[in-house]
């Protein structure tokens, strides 16, 4: 084990969106897999205090932790791989940084100094980076640095780490991740955008330890040789990262280059337990050899941009391989359905999932959706706004309550059975002020929720909404077959849906995707999959 907590640090070069989240992950699983503690925490250079109030077109998925911290969607990665919760610490944005640091200016903490990039910005950055290490609850931290070498965004963090590898020594790594483009005109893989990459985090004082290069075809051993003579890096770290078939072959083909084994050698961390990737490995042949498949919709108003729902789909996949399944994903713009075209549109499908996302745009597609699931009989789970719109159906067309609403879609409706709640009326400020972070609900014995938890009294799941189930309708919808299966225990507020007389039908108020890992798929997702099956044999 490690004498003290040790530092790796990832950049990027040439382009973003190679994959230093799955990179960063991947490398974690290895040395987890070594029984090293690992923990991965991402900086952000963007201004924004947090990705919650971004648009998901502009940064994708916003992932929320047990804490509520609203945070980038490769801290989802961050956890499948490595089955342990992340926290407020493990997401870092520039907002954040500068904010700190004004706030200790205004209390006069700095005593009348001229506050600087260097050291004042720099040395929040440190703190930050540091908090994890100094819990003594890691003997790794790996740093995922967002954007690329060069970037003026992100030129204060690369300057923090060209100072922390001078404090910290060998206790403190660098691996550049960069690209190695196949020209199809000539054929070849060009290492040239790599060299002026290395070069620019060079020119900042930063020697990189390891190269990742990605590429879309392997690179000879003479490139190799050629990119660690041109960047100063030993010819066993420059490491190749081929497009894979699914992100959770990615350690398994990093393994079989000895990088774990590289990073071991170079931060001198001792461990007489070799790395076991077993169980990784079977969890990646069932996902590439499934024996059966089933069709799930996923409707949605993001689904051009699948990284809007990344941790659904994840969980998913998990749920998926835990019944040796293909789970084959049609993503569905709720946006495009109406009473006409809902039928074609969900034709053929062994599962709804309605998911998440705020607003009106696309919502009484979403509406359509669920009342094509509950008069089908077709296995159906809502989340968040999506139990919201469940919940809404059948106060129209069960209830006969036809103007029934939400009041964050319709402030006027005379039926909000979704209402908002008491404590966020006074809310004006819209970043970090919903509710956040982990919750209990209690389930209902004899019900499917609490059949699906393995017959759990409480559960907690994390939470991210500013509108709730309306109390005031809860006797109607219950007497008319809508069964509140779950309950928060201090406010009293519905968290699950179900309908008894449908096959599977389920809603929650809560983001059960977020917990999905590969070691423990989600069970509420396991069993809409089951569910999905039993659909699919049966049509």
């Amino acid at each position: 084990m490690a004498d003290s907590t040790k530092y790796i640090f990832v950049t990027g070069g040439v382009t973003s969106s190679l994959g230093k989240g799955i990179v960063s992950s991947s490398l974690a699983a290895l040395l987890q897999s070594r029984g090293f503690s690992v923990t991965i925490q991402k900086l952000d250079p963007y201004i924004n205090i947090d990705p919650g109030t971004l648009n998901p077109y502009e940064h994708g998925e916003c992932f929320v932790t047990d804490d509520g911290a609203e945070t980038d969607l490769d801290l989802g990665h961050y956890e499948r791989f490595l089955d342990h919760p992340t926290s407020q610490a493990n997401n870092v944005t520039t907002g954040r940084i500068y904010q700190s640091v004004i706030e200790k200016e205004r209390r006069g903490d700095y005593l009348g100094k001229t506050v600087q990039v260097i050291p004042h910005i720099t040395d929040e950055i440190k703190r930050r980076i540091r908090l994890l290490g100094d819990t003594g609850k890691y003997d790794v931290v790996i740093t995922e640095i967002g954007g690329t070498v060069g970037d003026i965004e992100a030129l204060p963090y690369i300057e923090t780490v060209r100072q922390l590898r001078w404090e910290l020594g060998r206790n403190c790594l660098s691996i550049h991740l960069t690209l190695v483009p196949y020209l199809k005109a000539t054929g070849e893989l060009k290492t040239k955008p790599t060299q002026h990459s290395v070069k620019m985090l060079q020119e900042s004082g930063v020697q990189p330890d390891i190269l990742v290069c990605r590429a879309e075809h392997s690179l000879t051993d003479d490139m190799k040789v050629k990119l660690a003579l041109f960047t100063n890096v030993t010819r066993d770290a420059v490491f190749e990262s081929l497009d894979a078939r699914t992100i959770y072959e990615v350690p398994l083909l990093l393994q079989n280059q000895n990088m774990d084994g590289v990073v071991v050698q170079k931060l001198g961390l001792t461990s007489n337990q070799p790395a076991d990737m077993s169980a990784w490995s079977s969890f990646v042949e069932r996902l590439l050899h499934p024996s059966q498949s089933v069709r799930i919709g996923l409707i949605g108003k993001y689904v051009e941009l699948k990284d809007a729902y990344k941790s659904i789909a994840e969980a998913l996949i998990h749920a998926g391989v835990a019944n040796n399944t293909q789970v084959q994903v049609e993503w569905i713009h709720s946006e495009h359905l109406d009473p006409s075209t809902v039928s074609e549109q969900l034709s053929g499908l062994n599962g709804v999932l309605v998911a998440p996302g705020f607003g009106e745009r696309g919502f009484e597609g979403k509406i359509e959706a669920v009342r094509l699931a509950r008069t089908q009989n077709i296995p159906f789970l809502g989340i968040c706004f999506g139990m919201q719109a469940s919940v809404i159906e059948y106060a129209r067309n069960v209830l006969g309550k036809k103007e029934a609403n939400s009041r964050e879609v319709n402030p006027n409706t005379p039926d909000p059975v979704i209402d908002l709640m008491e404590e966020q009326k006074s809310v004006t400020h819209k970043g970090g002020t919903m509710r956040l972070g982990a919750c209990d609900c209690a389930l209902q014995p004899g019900t499917l929720a609490s059949q699906v938890y393995g017959g759990a009294a409480v559960i907690s799941e994390r939470h991210r909404h500013r509108f709730e189930f309306n109390n005031a309708y809860l006797d109607d919808l219950r007497n008319a077959g809508m069964v509140p299966s779950g309950i928060n225990p201090e406010t009293g507020l519905v968290e699950v849906v179900e309908i008894p007389a449908h096959p599977w039908f389920v809603g929650v108020q809560y983001h059960p995707e977020y917990k999905s890992t590969v070691a423990h798929p989600h069970p509420l997702f396991v069993s809409f999959v089951q569910a999905g099956l039993r659909h699919a044999q049966s049509h």
